[in-house]
Formats: structure tokens, C-alpha cells, sequence
């Protein structure tokens, strides 16, 4: 079974509106994706891309966020929709690769992740939330603390994925 890590749309306009636990989420994410760089393991970025407006293909806000910088040897894929499985290839590619278990980090809770959560569920695929490595923002509805702890409490644990905090998983 090969492990990958997933991560979903931390992209430069998305940090410059200051998602929930800005320093932390980043410092986490960081951590997380060295872990897996230093066990020799998959890390595959996404960035949402929209035809206008933040994340406009190909403009500074749509890039995959400079402090994350992606290695030459991985993978970046671009997609147009909240589930990083429609229109993209990605199933195909974890295929092609031996990729049978994922690790999700990334944003929004309520959007991309949560809709990708259960994709890779539906298909199949254990799947580990790192907790403390996904954000979001505020809303009209709940702040982003209330949708954090909705989603990782409410709806993923147990049901959807395995969740852990960034310390129990580099362990």
C-alpha cells in the first residue's frame, strides 16, 4: 500500500484573505509535507482554477502558495470544481502510480475538502484528515472555528476518514 499526500488549494490569494489559524495552519502544512518528502513519500498539490477572479488561472493568486513551493518531482494538478476527483485524472494517476491510501491537508473545509473527502471515501481509499492542517475562513453562516470543528467532528471523524493532528502523525 502506498501512502500519498494530498494538498488541496493552499494557493497565494487564498492566504492573502487570512484563513482561520493562519501561522499554525502554514507552520502544520509545512511540517506535514516534509514528513512525507523525508519518508520518500507522494506529495501531489491541487490549485482550484476559475476561468476569472481570485484564481484565475495562471495569475499570482491561482500559484500554489510560495512558502510550500512544490519539488521538481511532484505533481500539480489543476481543477475547476470543489472535488479534486471530477475532470482531473487524479483517480487515473493514483492508479498508474500504486497510490492506495491518501493524506488530505489543505482548504476550504466546507468546499474542496469535505467534497474530496468523500470522493476518495466512495472510491475506496483509506483516507487520513490531518486536523490542524486544513482551514478555512468565516462565513455568513459560522465562523471558521464553528465549520472546523462541524466538519472534523460532526462529519469526517469516524464516518469518512481517520483524523489526526499533525504531532500524532510525524510521530
Amino acid at each position: 500500500m502506498t501512502k500519498a499526500l494530498v494538498v488541496i488549494d493552499i494557493q497565494e490569494g487564498l492566504i492573502d484573505l487570512k484563513p482561520y489559524k493562519q501561522t499554525e495552519f502554514i507552520t502544520n502544512v509545512k511540517k506535514v509535507i516534509n514528513h512525507f518528502r523525508q519518508a520518500n513519500l507522494p506529495v501531489i498539490f491541487f490549485r482550484h482554477t476559475e476561468a476569472g477572479g481570485l484564481l484565475e488561472k495562471e495569475s499570482a493568486n491561482w500559484q500554489v502558495y510560495h512558502e510550500l513551493a512544490p519539488a521538481s518531482n511532484e505533481v500539480i494538478f489543476n481543477k475547476h470544481y470543489n472535488s479534486i476527483f471530477k475532470d482531473t485524472g487524479f483517480k487515473e494517476y493514483l492508479k498508474q502510480q500504486g497510490i492506495t491510501e491518501l493524506t488530505f491537508i489543505g482548504m476550504q473545509a466546507e468546499f474542496c475538502i469535505d467534497v474530496s473527502t468523500k470522493v476518495a471515501f466512495e472510491l475506496g481509499y483509506p483516507l487520513t484528515l490531518v486536523e490542524d492542517a486544513i482551514s478555512t475562513f468565516d462565513n455568513d453562516y459560522l465562523s471558521a472555528k464553528q465549520s472546523l470543528d462541524f466538519y472534523t467532528n460532526y462529519i469526517w471523524r469516524d464516518r469518512f476518514a481517520t483524523l489526526k493532528t499533525t504531532k500524532n502523525l510525524i510521530k
